[in-house]
């Protein structure tokens, strides 16, 4: 069942795409551990790198935008990502709380 938070961003997702920029759609795939969102948690990113919606916090976010401009730039359909508490960069990112997730990234038309 999708919420009116799903409806909000997918209508804005396709205001940009009627407008002609390039979208990037995140959704969390999977957690491990402690999450600041569950599974299924979206974000859109477009091109210049507005985004609406959310799929952690804080650096995260920042992270998963950066990522998403990446694919846009390269021309890719699609990517997952993770974050790990085990990487270096847990606490650059926001992980510090001991939890994990994986992103999946996809442009959308």
């Amino acid at each position: 069942m999708k919420n009116s938070f799903d409806e909000k961003i997918l209508d804005e997702a396709n205001d940009w795409i009627k407008a002609n920029q390039k979208v990037v759609l995140a959704t969390v795939i999977q957690t491990w551990g402690s999450s600041p969102r569950q599974v299924g948690s979206r974000m859109i990113v477009n091109e210049k790198g507005d985004f609406s919606g959310s799929v952690s916090g804080g650096c995260v976010e920042s992270a998963v935008v950066s990522e998403c401009l990446s694919l846009i730039k390269d021309n890719k359909p699609c990517k997952k990502i993770e974050f790990k508490v085990s990487n270096e960069s847990a606490w650059e990112v926001g992980l510090a709380c001991g939890g994990e997730i994986a992103v999946y990234i996809e442009q959308i038309h």
